[in-house]
């Protein structure tokens, strides 16, 4: 297939990257001097200085370059490197760390003879190598989006290198479009991109496919607490069999409540906390491992050969396909090692597992087959009835402690999660918590933990067993890692750029080797998979039409699109607006400084609330100040970096821009740790628009000489500060269809549950100015 000029335009289009800045860069120093007065009130509380570094860049449209440079986060070495590495054992690997606990009891529902417990060591030993090894560690880690892992990440991921979505107006000039050209990509590469671009159905699939592994992961993490303590807390019966299942029962709700308490405290505190356990808990693996292997039977290493896993499928057949569901438990919890990667990093979760979780796994499960096989009743508690002599009780202790930290690794990936779709318009945004200022994935979201919190409860008070927990745990787990198999593999067609003839062999190995167990998995659906897959369904749906809300509130918004040179023009030195009529309508000025907060941040667009305000009162501000805060992915941005000054112009593009008089245009560049709407907000506005007219060059664009502009900015300040913000209503126009009535309804109702109120901002209440504004969905 020839390339087509159709898609090299298209190519050309697409690959947008972003353009330093043609102005150049001011710098001033400010200081706040004693005796300054705000309207005859002190500027500050206490009368003390403040020296504040301040950058400003001259009348430039494209400051988006340094964005990207942040978001690029530099790679962990050294000794950061280790302690990423030491913090993700008491994270990750809490679920997959306690498998051991339960899989061969899981897999074997008799007594197991010697070839049956031989074939199942080699299916466990060759699931984790295969699984979580090659697939997950050498692979899968590499398909991250800018750091941050899961099933959303690799669709983000793809979504950046072919046209997949429509991305919020608002932060398309902060999105890096990295789509290859169209003659770079091998023929088989090209025909699956323009498969994916030019179908709807294919979008939408991957729509769907995207939402649901996060769906299915957040499913886990309300069942992942609950098998987890519950199979902990179970093992008490084999001290004392006198205890009742309702006291294992309450002592389990206690202790998940108890964990879901702490989250707040953040993952870096917690994971330096629980570390140690899960070290000490992989130390008493390998150690009765090793201890089992001498001491019963050490010919069961020729399980590394996969031969005896062939065996056992063609020895048992049908009832062996089945067995397969306990084969599984091993790996359960290995996508949190892709879903936790923006808290961690790629090398320090490969660290962490090859040189200490890999190895103490295989021997433990190697360990427990060598007992088996002589003692094959063991089968029923693998873990508890092969500890070495003496050791039952401290390893008691130590299993209970680990299978606390073991919900850790979902909660945590279930953060990153929420994070995620959030930042692509796939859930309303909620409060998120940062709890580290060095690695900024680690996050906290109150309102995921405590409906995780009450639904693990639910769950393990109704299930009160790890057997029936079992059914509708592996479903889950499987479900996600062939969805992960299918669009990794597409990655590596469109972003790699890896030839077909190595993609696709690959590509069905690993599917094949996730179907095997899929399929057994599926069967248990009737007995208890049905709950998991239901709720991911219905949290797919909300994702979706959470999406599909936006992009028609985008639609709907982009009739407010109006460049400024539409809006206003120059006329006898004072604002005049376009009715589209002829001639013009003057604007009144009102004395002061308005600060119009703009949600876009568009060098050459009118803020919609700036819109607004001038059609509805046919006045503007002395001086109006056009406010863009900009949040980026680091925990601070120094203040030499933080602050862009530019004038506001009637043309956005050619040379005869004019300057609009006393409009400016601020952008703020802020980390999650800044903070940047105080009550001093109108200071720092000032002191930033005075900096910027102290260092800017003479120009015949601008009107008024520098000392005019700079008094009429003192007079408006001296008067009064606005602080202008819109709100926005969505109005379902009549004779819209039923269902879509219904999902818009549906939408509107998440949205106004959702957002902030204007009395949360944090600024002088009295000086808050509400524009409303209704728009048609």
């Amino acid at each position: 297939m020839s390339t087509s000029a159709e898609e090299e335009s298209e190519d050309r289009m697409t690959e947008i990257y972003p353009t330093p800045s043609a102005g150049g860069v001011y710098t001033s120093r400010l200081t706040q001097r004693k005796g300054s007065t705000h309207g005859g009130k002190p500027m500050m509380e206490s009368n003390k200085e403040m020296d504040l570094e301040i950058a400003s860049i001259s009348d430039a449209p494209a400051v988006e370059e340094r964005d990207f440079h942040h978001k690029q986060a530099s790679p962990r070495l050294g000794w950061t490197l280790a302690w990423l590495a030491y913090q993700s054992l008491g994270v990750i690997y809490g679920d997959i760390g306690t498998s051991p606990l339960y899989v061969y009891s899981s897999t074997f529902s008799s007594e197991p003879s010697r070839e049956d417990i031989l074939g199942a060591v080699s299916f466990v030993i060759w699931a984790l190598t295969i699984m979580v090894t090659v697939k997950y560690v050498c692979i899968v880690l590499n398909a991250d989006d800018e750091g941050e892992g899961g099933t959303f990440a690799i669709y983000s991921l793809l979504s950046r290198y072919a046209k997949l979505v429509r991305h919020d107006p608002r932060h398309t000039n902060l999105l890096r479009m990295q789509r290859h050209n169209t003659n770079d990509l091998p023929k088989p590469n090209r025909m699956t991109r323009n498969l994916m671009e030019r179908s709807s159905v294919v979008k939408w699939a991957l729509k769907i496919v995207g939402a649901f592994g996060v769906s299915l992961l957040l499913a886990d993490g309300i069942l992942t607490p609950a098998q987890s303590i519950l199979g902990a807390i179970q093992g008490i019966t084999v001290v004392n069999p006198e205890i009742s299942q309702s006291t294992v029962t309450g002592v389990s709700c206690g202790i998940l409540v108890l964990i879901f308490l702490v989250q707040p405290f953040g993952t870096s505190k917690l994971a330096t906390t629980f570390a140690p356990i899960v070290i000490l808990w992989m130390a008493f693996n390998f150690s009765f491992g090793v201890y089992n292997l001498v001491m019963y039977d050490w010919t069961i290493l020729k399980a590394f050969s996969p031969y005896f896993a062939g065996s056992f499928l063609m020895r048992n057949g049908q009832s062996g396909w089945l067995q397969l569901g306990g084969i599984l438990l091993a790996f359960t919890g290995v996508e949190t090692l892709f879903a936790d990667l923006g808290a961690f990093s790629a090398r320090a979760i490969r660290l962490s597992w090859v040189c200490v979780v890999y190895p103490c796994l295989l021997l433990s499960y190697i360990g427990q087959g060598a007992y088996i096989s002589r003692i094959p009743s063991a089968y029923a508690n693998p873990f508890y009835l092969t500890v070495p002599p003496g050791m039952l009780y401290p390893s008691l202790v130590v299993a209970i402690l680990a299978c606390i930290v073991a919900s850790q690794a979902v909660i945590t990936g279930s953060f990153q999660l929420l994070s995620q779709i959030m930042k692509l318009s796939y859930f309303p945004q909620v409060k998120i918590y940062h709890t580290s200022k060095t690695f900024h994935g680690q996050v906290y979201i109150p309102i995921a933990n405590w409906l995780m919190m009450i639904g693990s409860v639910i769950v393990t008070a109704v299930y009160t067993n790890t057997t029936a927990l079992g059914e509708a745990y592996g479903a889950c787990v499987i479900l996600v890692s062939f969805l992960t198999t299918c669009m990794v593999a597409v990655v590596a067609l469109i972003v790699w750029r890896l030839p077909v003839y190595v993609v696709l062999p690959v590509f069905l190995i690993f599917a094949l080797w996730d179907g095997m167990f899929l399929s057994s998995a599926l069967s248990k659906v009737p007995h208890g998979a049905w709950f998991t897959l239901m709720l991911a369904v219905a949290l797919t749906c909300i994702f979706i039409l959470w999406r599909y809300g936006k992009e028609e509130q985008w639609k709907a918004e982009e009739s407010d699109n109006t460049p400024l040179s539409q809006t206003t023009v120059l006329k006898d030195n004072k604002l005049a607006m376009q009715d589209g009529a002829p001639g013009t309508t003057l604007i009144t000025p009102i004395s002061g400084l308005g600060i119009f907060f703009d949600k876009s941040g568009l060098s050459g667009n009118t803020p919609t609330v700036f819109l607004h305000f001038l059609r509805k009162f046919n006045a503007a501000p002395e001086v109006s100040v056009f406010l863009h805060l900009r949040p980026l992915s680091v925990p601070t941005i120094p203040p030499d970096e933080r602050y862009s000054v530019s004038r506001c112009y009637t043309y956005s593009e050619g040379t005869n821009n004019k300057a609009i008089p006393n409009c400016y245009r601020l952008i703020v560049r802020h980390g999650y740790t800044d903070e940047i709407v105080t009550p001093d907000l109108g200071i720092l506005v000032l002191d930033l628009i005075q900096g910027y007219l102290a260092n800017k060059p003479p120009s015949t664009k601008s009107p008024g000489g520098r000392e005019d502009q700079m008094n009429v900015l003192q007079r408006a300040w001296k008067s009064q500060v606005m602080y202008i913000v819109g709100k926005e209503q969505m109005k379902i126009p009549a004779g819209t269809q039923i269902l879509r009535r219904l999902f818009l309804w549906i939408f509107l109702w998440m949205r106004d549950a959702s957002r902030t109120k204007v009395q949360h901002l944090n600024v002088e209440v009295d000086r808050v100015v509400e524009v409303g504004f209704v728009k048609e969905i």
